[in-house]
């Protein structure tokens, strides 16, 4: 598949410590949008955040959070990402979840069969 010019941008941010059965909730996402075909997905984890709760979560020495702040961020195009939505409906209780429009510049993947550098 190739993506460029116009497209979408999901976002979800949830917290490290969500699970779906008993995985991380970020990884049960990123292994649906790959089953669904979407362009791809990545998962940042942040050093510091709030939500909804309004406490801070932090990874700062001393701190007693844990679950810090963390995004996935998919881009495809947006009839795609709507129509995956659902999926994230069945998985996410808390969080956000946010839909941008993007202009792609450069989509590049790997040639078949080559191997990722690792």
């Amino acid at each position: 598949m190739k993506l460029s010019g116009r497209a979408m941008r999901l976002t979800i941010h949830i917290g490290e410590d969500d699970i779906w059965h008993h995985k991380p909730l970020y990884h049960e996402i990123v292994r649906r949008a790959r089953q669904a075909g979407l362009a791809g997905a990545s998962v940042f984890r942040g050093v510091e955040g709030y939500g909804a709760s309004s406490l801070i979560h932090t990874t700062r020495f001393l701190s007693m959070s844990e679950d810090l702040p963390v995004a996935i961020v998919i881009v495809d195009h947006e009839e795609r990402l709507r129509e995956f939505l659902p999926e994230l409906d069945e998985l996410i209780s808390e969080g956000l979840v946010t839909l941008e429009e993007v202009e792609v510049i450069r989509y590049a993947g790997r040639p078949s069969g080559e191997e990722p550098v690792e």
